[in-house]
């Protein structure tokens, strides 16, 4: 253990792989956003901080079993050319489920936003249906994370640390980016449509057609750029707004 620590190689692959792992860890982190934000305002901290407590104890008993994990990519059926495995399999089911769910939360908030000026009563989810939903996918998530971590180091110790230290500053995260995101619904719809992206790359990957995944990073990136800028836009334009419109009388009387 002691040669682990002052081995140089050994420190630099850890540090590879830990911002590896946050990297690979948005997209879980974006649907853990949004589904916690289902959940009454009051237990949504509480339900990201269980949804990547879960995904973490995911990631650490597939790494304790990485032989059962080398064994998902055995050829379970073949169909021609084609061969599809069980990772295949997990890839195109979860998937599919991140493109319905994604469908289904871009429909909730669309119409929820007609359906509050009728009625002041919200439908919250529940937390146990919200934590059972993030701990499904994480699976499928955890899969591309763990296959990563066992290509990029030989040393189990070190995977163990890699996954643990990213997921402390994914919970670490968690809150203020999951509180951001409740204020801009704009936000909001675009980590939405990350989501639908990332559930075409899951299924394009389980039939072999292999996206890159720069490609979506980059395309996620410039996305979360744009909608800074308008952020930013916005917050100016509604500052200026604010210093020309004319004072009501509570707010002369406090004036000197």
């Amino acid at each position: 253990m002691l040669d682990l620590l002052t081995d140089p190689q050994v420190i630099v692959s850890f540090l590879t792989l830990a911002l590896l792992e946050i990297v690979l860890g948005i997209d879980n982190l974006l649907f853990v956003q949004i589904i916690a934000g289902r959940v009454a305002p009051e237990r949504r901290d509480a339900a990201r901080r269980v949804g990547l407590a879960l995904a973490l104890v995911t990631r650490l008993l597939l790494l304790a079993a990485i032989s059962w994990v080398a064994g998902l990519t055995a050829p379970l059926v073949e169909i021609f050319d084609f061969v599809l495995s069980w990772r295949d399999v997990i890839l195109i089911g979860g998937g599919l489920f991140l493109l319905a769910k994604a469908t289904t939360e871009i429909h909730h908030t669309v119409d929820g936003a007609e359906d509050h000026a009728a009625t002041t009563k919200t439908v919250f989810l529940g937390f146990g249906a919200a934590v059972a939903q993030i701990a499904l996918l994480d699976i499928v998530f955890s899969l591309d994370s763990v296959i990563t971590a066992i290509g990029m180091s030989q040393h189990l110790p070190v995977m163990v640390a890699a996954v643990i230290a990213a997921m402390i500053v994914m919970i670490a995260a968690a809150a203020p980016v999951g509180r951001f995101v409740d204020r801009h619904q704009s936000v909001k719809m675009l980590c939405l449509s990350f989501l639908l992206l990332v559930g075409v790359a899951l299924i394009a990957d389980g039939l072999h057609f292999h996206i890159p995944k720069g490609y979506l990073y980059f395309a996620i990136a410039f996305s979360a750029l744009v909608e800074g800028l308008n952020i930013m836009a916005r917050n100016r334009r509604n500052r200026k707004a604010a210093a020309i419109r004319p004072a009501t009388p509570r707010e002369a009387a406090h004036r000197p």
